[in-house]
Formats: C-alpha cells, sequence, structure tokens
C-alpha cells in the first residue's frame, strides 16, 4: 500500500538502544492519524522525526513519492502546532499568523485567509492575551496553515485547554482540517481526542506500533492485549474464570463491560462497588475466585451487596503472548 505520507520503517535509537521502530505507517491525502500511546511510548519522537527536528537512524519519510527523510525542517512543507502554542504576546493576532511569511509579497492576504480558514475574520488586530485558549488554539492552526503545507502535525493540541473546552474545541478543529483538506498527523495520549479527531489512530507501546486502524477497530478487534486494555475500559480474565465466560479454553479473555451482563448463570459473585453515571452505572463485582472486573448496565441492575451471576455477550481472546 502507498499513501500520500509515507512512513517506511523509520527507527530512531541513542546508545545502541531502539528507541522507536521500525514503524511502517501509509497516510492517504486528507487523512487524519492520531498517534496514540503512554509517556515513553515514542509518538513525540515520531512526530519530531516526521517534522525533520530529529534524524531517522534508518527508513524513510516519502510524501507525494518524494524522499524528505534528510530534507531540512524548513523545506518540507510540513506546517506545526506546538503543544503550548508559541505566539508572540508583543504581535497581534495578523502578524502572529504572517510570522512565517515574512518577504512573501502576499503574506499579508495568506494571512486574512488563514483565519478565515478556522473562523477568526476580523480578528488581524485582536491581541494574543484577548483571545480564550480555544481561539489562541485556532490562531496558531492558522499560522501553521498560512503557507500552505502539504502536511499538518499536531502536538497534544488541546492539552491547554479546560476540559470543559476540549469537546467543543475537538469538533471545530476536525471541521477546520476536513474543510482544508490537508493530511494530519498529531500526538495525544488521550482515547476520547484521539477517537473523536482521528480517522485511523496509531497505537505505540515501547517504541512499537501495535496496531493502526479506525477507531472502532482498535475498539471492537485489537490485535494485541496491549491495545484491548489500553483502547477503552477492558477486564482481563484468566484460568477458570476465563473458561467458564467462554466455555473453553483460552489462556486470556478481555470483555468490555457493556459486554457483560447479570444474568441466572454465569461468573458467580458479589456486587462490591456500585458508579451511577446517569443512564448507566458501573458495578464492581468480586468473583468467588477473586477477581474483581466491571459490568456497566441499568442503574437498578444490582445493589451492592447482591449475589450475581455474570455472563459475557462478546469476548475477545488473546493467547498467552498477548496477541
Amino acid at each position: 500500500m502507498s499513501g500520500f505520507l509515507d512512513v517506511q520503517a523509520i527507527k530512531k535509537q541513542w546508545a545502541h538502544t531502539v528507541t522507536v521502530g521500525p514503524i511502517t505507517l501509509d497516510i492517504a491525502r486528507g487523512e487524519i492519524v492520531a498517534l496514540l500511546g503512554p509517556s515513553g511510548s515514542g509518538k513525540t519522537t515520531m512526530l519530531r522525526l516526521l517534522a525533520g527536528f530529529e534524524t531517522p537512524d534508518g527508513g524513510r519519510i516519502v510524501v507525494e513519492g518524494e524522499d524528505v527523510t534528510t530534507v531540512p525542517p524548513a523545506r518540507r512543507r510540513f506546517g506545526m502546532v506546538f503543544q503550548h502554542y508559541a505566539l508572540f504576546p508583543h504581535l497581534d493576532v495578523g502578524e502572529n499568523v504572517a510570522f512565517g511569511l515574512r518577504g512573501r509579497p502576499e503574506a499579508a492576504r495568506q494571512a486574512v485567509e488563514a483565519l478565515r480558514l478556522v473562523d477568526l475574520a476580523g480578528f488581524e488586530r485582536r491581541k494574543v492575551q484577548e483571545l480564550s485558549g480555544g481561539q489562541q488554539q485556532r490562531v496558531a492552526l492558522a499560522r501553521a496553515l498560512a503557507p500552505e503545507p502539504r502536511v499538518l502535525l499536531l502536538d497534544e493540541p488541546l492539552s491547554n485547554l479546560d476540559p470543559a473546552l476540549r469537546e467543543r474545541t475537538r469538533r471545530e478543529l476536525r471541521q477546520v482540517i476536513k474543510r482544508v483538506g490537508i493530511t494530519t498527523v498529531f500526538v495525544t495520549h488521550e482515547q476520547e481526542e484521539a477517537f473523536d479527531l482521528g480517522d485511523r489512530v496509531a497505537v505505540l507501546n515501547a517504541g512499537r506500533l501495535e496496531q493502526a486502524g479506525a477507531p472502532d477497530e482498535l475498539y471492537e478487534r485489537p490485535a494485541s492485549l496491549f491495545v484491548a486494555t489500553f483502547v477503552g475500559r477492558a477486564n482481563v480474565f484468566r484460568g477458570p474464570a476465563a473458561r467458564t465466560l467462554t466455555g473453553a479454553g483460552d489462556a486470556i479473555v478481555v470483555v468490555r463491560p457493556e459486554r457483560l451482563r447479570f444474568g441466572d448463570a454465569g461468573l458467580p459473585g458479589v456486587v462490591r462497588e456500585r458508579r451511577y453515571t446517569g443512564a448507566a452505572a458501573f458495578f464492581l463485582v468480586e468473583s468467588d475466585s477473586g477477581e474483581r472486573f466491571e459490568v456497566l448496565a441499568e442503574p437498578d441492575a444490582a445493589k451492592v451487596g447482591d449475589r450475581v451471576f455474570v455472563a459475557a455477550q462478546r469476548v475477545i481472546r488473546f493467547a498467552e503472548n498477548g496477541r
């Protein structure tokens, strides 16, 4: 498979220890891909390799058939939005957006057009300090888009926003990127952000690519035990409990809380806790053999202290090696 942006067996190592890679990932024109993983997984290094801030020790980065592996950052035509936006407080909004266009005869026009793309038309003379966090994020995005890059890179784009603003800003950011139609790669450690923004999500763990796919594919058909437990809530069962739920001798079984139900038969246990969330509740159940797991059900499905039987509607099976 060949995409618009091709990462071909790229790797980066220090002191004879491979930190990232080799990773291969094909990204289509106009696609939004999230690099998702815990701290130390290699996602930020991957973004820096794409941007040209780090030089890989193997593999290639190809854009529209052009090998840019050793091309300096300024010549790659990649736009970058940093985690802290890096806006200049002594410049107004228009000057911030036009900063990377210095020397171009149409810099002012391109800055105005970039602000229009992010729904900030008319904000050219506003001071950065007068803007909300979400508006500052869009100014940083406009500055990255103004030079008309081929690829947009975002480093934890919403981490500076209040939790209440993130959901709305995620929707607005995705709408802008899709309207522009630019190929985008962004880094995040939050699953909800990756699922909301990304067309596909690439899950990294300890420098390796565990799986890349659409959000529903990762959630319903994880390729490894790591992906199953990192993406979404997951109950992990082994031994007798796994055999009770599946009727087979699987080594490891993963079941999402919403795929478990209370009934007249199944894995026996006692409800230890109940956490009400409105339309549903999470019930912490302790099985007779000592496993603790969550069941998502209607709020009145059980009470703390109830003796229950739990059955699985759908399970995800893994071998002992977690694959």
